[in-house]
């Protein structure tokens, strides 16, 4: 069975949409006109179930194989775990689900995915349908918990490891927002001063006639250049932003460029603890699930953003795999953090290594979160300092003439 979007009109010719199961096309409109509706449209949600055909002319194809929302994936792995842990079995937790969300297109795509467990697919298999939407990280946790008969201890983990992910991301991005938002507003500010203000101050000092402050001139130089060139401001900045968009897809030029972030000032602090911190959260859910060390270095080493650091640890699992300790793999990659290794090592020795793992992701975490709110608690006070320099900048080019011809005067 698959899942099918539709658009239908009730008795009073209101318009209704929502997601069904059903077999065909032609099915899911009976059973809209056995419910007393009359269907408009009816959109296969599912992509192996998309392809036009001649008998169902009026299906369109409804993509649902793109991202999940953190939030959304959040709330719906917390969801199946306590659905499942209430012992449901896993299709009615999905219909469940499909039916208490109100956006519809992750409401297709759960329903598509029961349909894939009521053929008799794992529920793991049924995820890999969409894996822009389900990491690997995320299914093979969830196949160890299949597989282990613990699905939702397993299930519930995961949602608290997604919402920690989720809470750390959002905590950031509030934080940077009044910065960003600073930046922007200093922009406009001085140049609409640039632009507007300044070239009718202008007009009043070429009346006068008299010889203008350096600093003076220079501001008249860039409002003109403002008012002239702004084509040519704005295409360097479409120019240089394509020019950074080719550079970014180029991988030799990408090798390079995360090789010198991890050694360049403070920038390194911020790359090492977050793909550290991202590294261990994934290893510590995985081995706590039950999926072998190897086979979890391998997918936490997909979810490590720094495509230099994730060629030392492709070398770190080949390591471990002949024999080498976590501890010593991850200390030859060379660049994690001191504690970070001596942490791993304790829980090796202790025999307690997911639980070590937790902890250490826990505390990169939080390393990385005081030092990205003290740059943003820097960064505030310093665009005030920018901005406030700007404004007595043009300030003072605007006021010294003035003051200048009050003197003539008297």
């Amino acid at each position: 069975m698959a899942a099918f979007e539709y658009t239908a009109l009730d008795a009073g010719g209101r318009q209704r949409k929502g997601v069904l199961e059903g077999d065909s096309s032609r099915q899911i409109r009976q059973l809209l006109r056995d419910q007393g509706l009359s269907p408009m449209s009816v959109a296969a949600a599912s992509r192996r179930n998309g392809a036009r055909t001649a008998s169902t002319p009026t299906v369109k194809r409804l993509s649902i194989g793109g991202a999940v929302a953190p939030l959304d994936l959040a709330l719906l792995t917390r969801q199946l775990a306590t659905l499942i842990a209430a012992g449901l079995p896993v299709e009615e937790s999905l219909h469940a689900i499909a039916r208490q969300s109100d956006k519809r297109r992750l409401s297709a795509l759960v329903m598509d995915v029961r349909g894939r467990v009521l053929e008799g697919h794992s529920l793991a298999a049924a995820l890999g349908d969409y894996p822009n939407a389900f990491s690997s990280m995320y299914r093979s946790t969830v196949a160890a918990g299949e597989q282990s008969g613990y699905l939702d201890a397993v299930l519930d983990n995961l949602a608290e490891h997604t919402e920690q992910r989720f809470e750390s991301v959002r905590n950031v991005q509030m934080a940077l927002f009044y910065p960003v938002l600073l930046f922007v507003v200093s922009l406009m500010i001085i140049a609409g001063l640039m632009i507007y203000v300044v070239p009718r101050i202008v007009d009043v000092f070429a009346d006068t006639g008299q010889t203008l402050p350096l600093l003076t001139v220079v501001l008249i130089d860039m409002s003109d250049l403002l008012r002239e060139y702004w084509w040519v401001l704005v295409t360097g900045v479409v120019v240089a932003g394509l020019a950074v968009r080719w550079l970014r897809a180029n991988a030799g030029f990408q090798l390079w460029w995360d090789r010198r972030k991890l050694s360049m000032p403070l920038v390194r602090r911020l790359a090492r603890g977050g793909n550290a911190s991202r590294y261990a959260s994934t290893l510590a859910i995985l081995t706590s699930s039950g999926v072998p060390l190897v086979d979890a270095m391998k997918i936490a080493t997909e979810v490590v953003s720094n495509t230099w650091l994730k060629r030392g640890l492709g070398r770190a699992v080949q390591s471990v795999s002949e024999g080498s300790s976590l501890r010593a793999a991850l200390e030859a990659v060379g660049y994690f953090p001191p504690m970070f290794l001596h942490m791993i090592a304790s829980g090796e020795a202790s025999g307690e290594l997911d639980a070590m793992l937790a902890k250490v992701a826990d505390y990169q975490q939080q390393e990385l979160t005081r030092l990205v709110t003290t740059l943003v608690q820097l960064f505030q006070p310093l665009m005030l300092l920018l901005m406030a320099g700007m404004v007595l900048m043009i300030v003072l080019a605007i006021l010294v003439p003035i003051l200048n011809m009050n003197q003539l005067v008297a």
